[in-house]
């Protein structure tokens, strides 16, 4: 298992970090968000007074910064950006509403592409986010696709985020969702869809507990060895 790629993609608030990340620990593999980059480079533009909107200037500070993920001691993810430790700056509704924006432009997308690509020629992972199985790993080992009701999904975002002490409506979650889940469908780039060969795990019924054992026991049989069989022998 130490070389395999996991590709785990689907809609906000479906739990794919949480996923990704015990489905990382329970194989040996590193874990990858690939989200966190554009999270990243949305702060970077906002502190710069570039608007994620901009697809020039979006692209040029793409090419211009560097954005790292690093692992400390216990295995939590450090985002970097240009040097600045970003890993809180991210989480907020104001970073995702911008990562949503500045990831529909297509030289932006090439640039972040490149990095995560990168990252994983060097070991096994587990990368999640919403083109990892269609367009950064196209031939990794196992392709998941969760997905969940708006309802659930909506819920269990408000959770996250009271969790990190940001109060926000089920009706602002729910709509800022919708919005979000229109921009990644619809972008012309890498937009938000199952691969071919991905397998489709709805988790509305699961709590996280129940959603990663139903996806571990999916990578276990798309990763398994074939079993060999013995030959037969005629009977005397």
């Amino acid at each position: 298992m130490k070389q395999i790629r996991i590709a785990i993609d689907g809609p906000a608030g479906v739990g794919k970090t949480t996923t990704a990340k015990s489905l990382a620990e329970r194989f040996g593999l590193l874990y990858i968000d690939t989200g966190a980059m554009y999270r990243a480079l949305a702060v970077l533009a906002i502190a710069r007074k570039i608007s994620p909107d901009d697809a020039e200037a979006s692209a040029a500070l793409a090419r211009r910064v560097s954005i790292r993920l690093e692992h400390d001691a216990a295995g939590a993810l450090r985002v970097l950006g240009d040097g600045q430790d970003l890993t809180v700056a991210i989480r907020t509704p104001e970073a995702s509403d911008g990562a949503s924006r500045i990831s529909v432009h297509p030289d932006v997308r090439t640039q972040l592409v490149s990095w995560q690509r990168e990252l994983a020629k060097q070991t096994g992972v587990v990368m999640e986010g919403r083109d990892v199985g269609t367009v950064v790993l196209p031939d990794a080992e196992a392709k998941i696709f969760l997905t969940a009701s708006p309802q659930e999904r909506a819920r269990r975002r408000q959770h996250e985020l009271a969790q990190k002490g940001v109060r926000v409506s089920l009706e602002q979650v729910t709509a800022d969702m919708e919005e979000r889940d229109a921009r990644d469908k619809s972008r012309e780039t890498s937009p938000l869809r199952p691969a071919s060969d991905a397998v489709v795990v709805d988790c509305t019924a699961f709590d996280l507990n129940e959603q990663v054992a139903a996806v571990s026991r999916v990578v276990e049989a798309l990763v398994a060895p074939p079993r060999k069989t013995r030959p037969s022998h005629p009977s005397s």
